[in-house]
């Protein structure tokens, strides 16, 4: 009960390490000398009296009254935030760009930007490509015969045409269409009267090969983005915090859900949280790196079955000093990049998701996914995102550092070490070799061990 008490005055909730020796150590060292968890205490003696004074039960319900004025209330629930995601969980990120004036900038880079339209705009400026250019040299055909007179002369089997068979605009359409696909049916050709048709020729088949370039490449860009490759790659919907060696981690799950692997797949990830600068300035959306191993290489995955990553949190990690309340009531992002090449194609892809404050688990670790079949391995992907509760410390990484400093230092002073006791041995056998010698010179035999002792 005196324990109870002590911990609750001091305000800060107990920490628990595990330890090789099978004890449990309190965060709150300077109480240990007082609780006579590390040897006796002067005050021991009064807290057996104080346990001995109540043995009435108006003394009994005093003392409960008197406990619950100090025990804490009912634990209050996370809160939960409707915050905007900065990245969405399909890995879209959610930001519009506004107020964009220099709108000429998008023209510079035609490509990129029908590359970037969605599909049906796309397929609409497709069609529109060609519609306009066989309409725009259809009417020139057309212009070319209006002005030559050969509209007029239709009957006149005498009269050389700038094209046979041209009796109007639709015609001139179909001529267009037949000129620059290259399909020639034969029964409308060009004659060797018309220069200016001959020019015309020669400009529609350069520029219709360049519009055949410029349309079939933006289609075959579209088509063969590896988007879609980033949709079989999965993150797990949940991220943990839990030990790992004795030291606390963030861990999150990739897999992917194709035969055909991603090569030179690497992970990154970025903490996403507003702050503010000593001089007052306002960083919102601020970006962190989160190590996830980029000094050791395991940031480079061969990811051939479903990997746990993990952020070790350790002093220059951005949670070194969050507590598993401090993380509840704190307000960020985690964004994760999954990148690499797609085995199939070469190109790189990138795959993206995000977790949010309520999306990590405390005390949690993942489920094993992976079992031994006969001669193969099998990935249960219905467990994929499951996880369990393990015994996990509340308190922060810093904390939890501490205190096993501190029982290292207390296990190193309080318990002598080999070397001392191999010293103390040593001494002892040689004064007692020294006192065996001087018997001997005197006797010339040792003295038996009950001489010695009655000595």
């Amino acid at each position: 009960m005196l324990l109870l008490r002590l911990l609750l005055v001091s305000g800060s909730p107990p920490c628990y390490l595990p330890s090789t020796q099978g004890f449990l150590l309190y965060c709150y060292w300077p109480w240990m000398p007082h609780l006579g968890l590390l040897g006796e205490s002067p005050s021991r003696p009064r807290a057996a009296a104080a346990a001995r004074a109540v043995t009435s039960p108006a003394a009994a319900a005093a003392m409960a009254q008197e406990n619950a004025a100090f025990s804490p209330g009912p634990e209050e629930p996370p809160r939960r935030r409707g915050r905007q995601r900065y990245v969405e969980k399909d890995g879209r990120c959610n930001v519009q760009q506004g107020n964009v004036r220099e709108t000429y900038r998008y023209l510079t880079d035609l490509f990129t930007t029908l590359v970037d339209l969605q599909w049906r705009l796309s397929l609409l400026f497709f069609v529109l490509a060609y519609a306009l250019t066989w309409l725009f040299f259809g009417a020139i055909w057309w212009l070319i015969a209006y002005g030559r007179g050969d509209l007029e002369h239709l009957e006149d089997t005498a009269w050389t045409p700038c094209v046979n068979n041209l009796n109007g605009f639709v015609a001139a359409f179909l001529f267009s269409i037949e000129t620059e696909t290259t399909i020639g049916y034969g029964h409308r050709v060009i004659t060797d009267q018309c220069p200016e048709g001959i020019v015309l020729l020669l400009l529609q088949a350069i520029l219709g090969s360049m519009v055949n370039a410029f349309m079939v490449g933006c289609m075959f860009v579209k088509i063969s983005q590896p988007n879609k490759r980033a949709a079989t790659l999965v993150f797990s919907s949940h991220a943990v915090v839990s030990l790992r060696d004795g030291r606390l981690c963030l861990m999150f799950r990739v897999g992917d859900l194709r035969s055909s692997h991603i090569v030179e797949a690497s992970i990154r990830a970025k903490l996403i949280r507003s702050r503010q600068t000593l001089e007052g300035e306002f960083i919102p959306l601020h970006q962190t790196d989160l190590s996830v191993g980029f000094d050791t290489g395991d940031d480079r995955l061969f990811l051939v079955s479903p990997l746990v990553i993990s952020h070790e949190i350790d002093a220059a990690s951005p949670f070194w000093e969050a507590s598993r309340r401090a993380l509840e009531r704190d307000d960020f992002e985690i964004v994760v990049i999954l990148e690499g090449m797609v085995e199939a194609t070469g190109m790189t892809c990138q795959a993206r998701s995000s977790y949010l404050v309520d999306e990590v688990l405390w005390g949690h670790r993942f489920t094993s996914v992976l079992t031994l079949e006969d001669g193969f391995y099998e990935v249960d992907y219905a467990s994929f995102h499951q996880t369990f509760e393990v015994p996990t410390p509340s308190c922060s990484a810093r904390e939890l550092a501490e205190a096993a400093a501190r029982l290292d230092a207390h296990l190193y002073w309080s318990i002598p070490s080999r070397l001392d006791e191999k010293v103390e041995e040593e001494g002892a056998g040689e004064g007692a070799g020294e006192g065996a010698g001087a018997d001997k010179e005197q006797n010339g035999c040792l003295p038996p061990p009950e001489s010695e002792s009655k000595v």
